[in-house]
């Protein structure tokens, strides 16, 4: 039976205090109704004897101690799924906000999910392509993989979520080199994305981007805007991956969720710490950030048995573009890599404006060579890393002394390094290259380099395919 209190004790910020329950659960459901009749919802953030602390999904204003009451129901935050979420918009709650009519659940899920077991996990190693040179053939996403996208103010993050919503699949590539139909151009393949706090022009971007182009199809998307409540922009990325574990899990599809922003995912959960007046950790963020984080990021993968995956990216805003800001830190450290978004790049004109250099995928070996991409794949790649690294030096070293003082080595490195950039990095908005193209492309630039600067691919791929 449903508990009934009037024993509201006190409210800070979006938290209210309720005195003398009894059997109340952690994350159970609660419809406080205040003096005027009207009901708003929340849910139970800390429950020990005889207190509750309820956080509220909608703003606070008019609750009051004296003639409202709180009624538990017994029940967690669920989210109905459907394979008919497809193609359709919901808040950051789970509800439709396009217009169209109530998905019909197939089954109501705890968004806390059930926890994995590490040993029925299955290792990541099919190769996912972006369409996306620097990501495809330089810092290589693998199905089941997290691999965040670290941006800054103002940087063209929201472009590049949704062109790699727009693009990614799933390919293989023959013994020849040849690109064979692969999941990801069927309907095994969905894109679950989360925007969180978002301005509504962002909102309205994401939105119109995904039906311009037809992505909606295979899309669900889940919109929660700055001026939404800050519960509920917890609530939305486990919203969003909940869907993702059921389309992968039950229905066997190859999920890629795309969150944004975390940044904002981050600065909710600071400021429901403060009103809990924790002992804040760095930056002022709650001690518990990294586990908080790592209960998103840890519902990628694949499951040994099951035919699905879920693969993860996450994109966050570093502040002040501080990378060893407590936000892009811990999420370092929980997941597989990172690619980084270049300021100086984007001033000069160039999208998508990745930094290959510090940009890094753990898992890249695992979803190239012979049968996934091409057996030239990892020696392209190390030879255009190194050269590049050198060609960057060679420019530091140009405005110090002048490009008189280089030597002929020197100056065809800087010559590779800006054509790299001009060439390789720059590509258009609605330009989907496929992994073949941008090994084709890496050939043509190596050229620029003496022969016997070549020394990380294989001398029978240089005469295979530097033509």
């Amino acid at each position: 039976m449903q508990k009934e209190y009037k024993t509201i004790k006190s409210i800070a910020g979006p938290l209210v205090m309720i005195e003398g329950v009894e059997g109340i659960k952690y994350e159970e459901l609660v419809d406080i109704t205040t003096a005027s009749g009207e009901v708003r919802s929340g849910k139970v953030l800390e429950a020990k004897e005889g207190m509750a602390v309820v956080q509220m999904f909608e703003n606070t204003q008019g609750v009051g101690a004296a003639g409202s009451k709180a009624r538990f129901l017994g029940k967690t935050l669920q989210i109905g799924v459907s394979k008919d979420m497809l193609g359709r918009i919901f808040d950051g709650r789970g509800r439709p906000i396009d217009g169209g009519a109530e998905v019909i659940p197939e089954d109501k899920i705890d968004i806390n999910g059930n926890p994995l077991n590490p040993n029925a996990r299955d290792y990541p190693d099919d190769f996912y392509q972006t369409g996306i040179s620097t990501i495809d053939a330089m810092n290589t996403l693998v199905r089941g993989q997290k691999l965040p996208i670290f941006s800054g103010a103002g940087l063209p993050h929201a472009r590049l979520a949704a062109q790699i919503a727009r693009q990614a699949k799933v390919i293989k590539v023959d013994d020849e080199g040849n690109i064979k139909e692969g999941e990801g151009n069927d309907e095994n393949f969905a894109v679950v994305f989360a925007a969180m706090g978002v301005t509504f022009e962002e909102a309205e971007y994401f939105t119109n981007e995904f039906k311009k182009t037809g992505a909606i199809e295979r899309s669900v998307l889940f919109i929660n805007t700055a001026d939404d409540p800050v519960v509920e922009r917890i609530a939305t990325p486990r919203m969003a991956l909940t869907t993702a574990e059921y389309l992968a899990f039950e229905k066997g599809m190859h999920v890629l969720v795309i969150l944004t922003d975390l940044t904002n995912y981050c600065e909710a959960l600071r400021e429901v710490s403060a009103a809990r007046k924790e002992v804040p950790g760095r930056r002022g963020y709650p001690g518990y950030l990294y586990t908080d984080l790592a209960t998103l990021y840890e519902r990628a993968g694949r499951v040994q048995g099951k035919e699905g995956s879920i693969t993860q990216i996450p994109i966050l805003t570093m502040p002040e573009d501080d990378i060893t800001h407590p936000i892009p830190d811990l999420t370092g450290y929980i997941t597989e890599g990172q690619i980084v978004l270049a300021r100086d790049l984007h001033k000069q004109g160039i999208y998508p404006n990745i930094n290959v250099l510090p940009s890094l995928s753990r898992l890249k070996d695992k979803g190239i060579g012979k049968g996934k991409t091409r057996e030239d794949h990892s020696g392209v790649m190390n030879q255009m890393f190194a050269a590049y690294a050198r060609g960057k030096e060679v420019r530091e070293l140009a405005v110090i002394l002048g490009e008189a003082a280089l030597s002929d080595a020197d100056l065809k490195f800087l010559k590779f390094a800006n054509e790299f950039e001009d060439k390789y990095v720059r590509q258009s908005e609605n330009e989907d290259r496929d992994i073949i193209k941008s090994l084709t492309l890496g050939w043509e630039l190596l050229k620029i380099l003496p022969r016997n600067e070549l020394k990380r691919v294989k001398p029978e791929y240089i005469e295979k395919y530097m033509k």
